[in-house]
């Protein structure tokens, strides 16, 4: 088992990593000149404080973050290029009663045709080994909160008790979900280091070689970030990198999010033709170790949809047992022991030549100035599918005395599909209007969506995902009338393919995601006092899930290397009803609670927020009493 750093190690390892955070200009002279075409390091150093207060939490982010960028041009026409990255976020520490060691506590769980309300332990029923006892020995109510109590209250679904205090304290529900999920205090605290080794962002090798007739060959090899997309916020093509939402849910530059991978990149740059002005084919092989989202670990302050908190409270009443609000017969607060419900496994490939991912891209720029891509790529899915899997234990039917085995059960092993992608984007000027054009589109096969009308509890689907963006600046008196004001919009629109959704007894049952939607954003940049002001705000409204994000905020460059950004981030969310989706509890799994004349595992579609309800309200729904406010102080040393 790897050995959990403490603080003080960690806080090292930053210092050590990036002590050119002092270098200057002599020392980078006095580093391996590499070669006598060689030329001195350049290296930029920046900090930054980012703190953040949040609406019902308090201090939501305390992270100091130190980079270091460098570039040298080595002999033979190399060159080098890298970044190290390391923060640590004091909120662990500072607020432990909400995101650290002294989170939680005891819970109460709805058990809405029984006594109301329930302690964690006391079900109204106790199934399979989930007596009151057995329960409370290995999953005590204590260090916990209810799912969802994030970001709705409790509604009639199924819920039970998430451990939310970091894995060094209780090791309840930890488990590896592709990069997150297992980690503790020093780990949350100080998240670049960790056997990835995170704190190196960048760190690539690249060279143009010269052949004949015009043309080139580019080469890049090391860490790096392969940028496909043209979008900001939502991604269509650009997939290949993960994702870290932890570190604030979608409201980072990609730059800052995306998670860096080991890849080969070859570009052969063909120049101009007959008909076109530029063309070159980029082929990209990631051949680092798979790599999931970040999706955030349950009990620190960003977690996207909540997700890692249904992952951390499922997998716990996997190994110890615990209550499940309002689940027999669809009302009663019920007790189940171990290895009857839950995530069991985590099934996280491993590296082999089969498991890398190859993609590739032609670029070209017509005659008139229309630039655009025709894209390809094999990769895996970096968002979990969970695949159900049947119950074995039998149960007899009072009515009938045969025994019968239950179709489904709420118990899941956790997979990450192989996905094929095929796209292209597009660019181009209005010139009539004086605005520049962003378009993106891309389908998918082999992605996996959450599916209540199969035995197995998820589906394969084909996806069609596009994206228009417009950009123009505008003069607009009351903001600035010396400097033109940027306005930039996007609409992010999804299809599913062969959706399924249909009637039963009690609502709607099937795929819990949007058959189509689609999200909007809107981007309004100012630039005062000769641009060192600016002021902007961002929308962004999901229209299914009738969900809104109000992001404004003021940069101030005090200097040339010292900024100060104040900000928040306000979220309104009117579809809140919408949300509900059946829950499979009504699947019949023990016969002695389905409803009269339902078949064992027949579904009756009884539903409420949770579980499943966090994919409708979508990143921005789950997120809604999550307001923050913010500073952010960003120096360049």
């Amino acid at each position: 088992m790897e050995t959990k750093l403490n603080t003080g190690r960690r806080l090292t390892l930053i210092a050590a990593a990036l002590s050119a955070s002092f270098a200057t200009q002599a020392w980078g002279d006095d580093l391996p000149s590499m070669g006598e075409e060689s030329s001195p390091w350049q290296i930029d150093v920046t900090y930054e404080n980012h703190t953040a207060h949040r609406e019902h939490a308090g201090l939501a982010k305390f992270r100091n973050t130190m980079q270091a960028e460098f570039d040298k041009k080595a002999g033979n026409g190399w060159g080098i290029h890298g970044i190290l990255r390391g923060s640590w976020d004091g909120v662990y520490r500072m607020n432990s009663g909400e995101y650290g060691k002294d989170a939680g506590g005891p819970i109460m769980l709805e058990s809405v045709g029984g006594s109301g309300s329930v302690a964690h332990g006391f079900g109204d029923v106790q199934l399979f080994g989930g007596s009151t006892a057995q329960i409370l020995a290995n999953n005590p109510n204590a260090g916990m909160r209810v799912l969802g109590d994030r970001w709705h209250n409790a509604e009639g679904g199924v819920t039970f008790g998430v451990p939310v205090r970091p894995c060094d304290v209780d090791s309840r529900g930890c488990r590896d979900f592709g990069g997150y999920g297992d980690q503790g205090i020093s780990e949350l605290e100080a998240p670049e280091f960790n056997k990835r080794l995170d704190f190196v962002r960048e760190l690539y090798v690249k060279k143009t070689f010269n052949l004949a007739e015009g043309k080139d060959l580019f080469l890049k090899l090391g860490k790096q970030q392969v940028v496909w997309g043209r979008t900001d916020l939502f991604r269509v093509l650009d997939v290949i990198n993960p994702v870290d939402y932890s570190r604030n849910n979608i409201y980072d530059e990609l730059s800052d999010i995306r998670i860096p991978m080991w890849i080969a990149q070859a570009e052969y740059r063909m120049g101009a033709s007959d008909m076109m002005q530029d063309r070159n084919f980029q082929l990209v092989w990631n051949f680092d170790q798979f790599r999931a989202n970040n999706l955030g670990q349950c009990g620190s302050p960003n977690v996207i949809l909540d997700a890692g908190c249904f992952f951390r409270g499922m997998a716990n009443l996997w190994d110890n047992g615990g209550t499940v609000s309002n689940f027999a017969g669809g009302v009663l607060a019920t007790n189940f022991g171990p290895g009857q419900i839950g995530i069991r496994n985590v099934h996280l490939p491993e590296w082999s030549l089969a498991n890398t991912q190859l993609g590739g891209k032609f670029e070209g720029v017509t005659a008139n100035g229309l630039s655009f891509s025709l894209n390809a790529l094999h990769y895996r899915s970096q968002l979990p599918s969970l695949h159900a899997f049947g119950n074995t234990t039998a149960t007899v039917n009072p009515a009938t005395g045969v025994s019968e085995t239950s179709k489904k059960l709420i118990a899941f092993d956790m997979h990450f599909p192989r996905v094929n992608l095929l796209g292209g984007s597009m660019d181009f000027q209005l010139p009539a209007i004086g605005a520049a054009v962003r378009m993106e589109g891309a389908m998918t096969w082999g992605e996996e969506f959450a599916n209540s009308t199969r035995d197995e509890l998820y589906s394969k689907n084909k996806v069609f995902r596009s994206v228009i963006g417009i950009d123009r600046p505008t003069f607009i008196p009351f903001i600035s009338e010396t400097s033109a004001t940027l306005i930039s919009a996007q609409l992010f629109y999804q299809h599913i393919f062969n959706h399924e959704l249909r009637d039963a007894p009690l609502g709607k049952i099937g795929m819990v995601d949007w058959e189509d939607n689609f999200i909007a954003t809107l981007l309004i940049k100012g630039f005062l006092k000769n641009g060192t002001v600016s002021p902007q705000v961002i929308f962004a409204h999901d229209f299914q899930a009738q969900a809104t994000a109000m992001a404004p905020q003021v940069e101030w460059n005090v200097t040339n290397d010292l900024k100060v950004t104040i900000g928040a981030n306000y979220k309104l969310a009117e579809g809140r009803g919408r949300w509900k989706f059946d829950d499979c509890r009504t699947c019949a799994p023990f016969v002695q609670f389905a409803a009269p004349g339902q078949a064992v595992g027949e579904n009756y579609g009884l539903g409420g927020m949770e579980p499943l309800g966090r994919f409708r309200a979508g990143p921005i729904g789950a997120a809604y009493k999550e307001n923050d406010i913010f500073v952010r102080l960003n120096y360049k040393f």
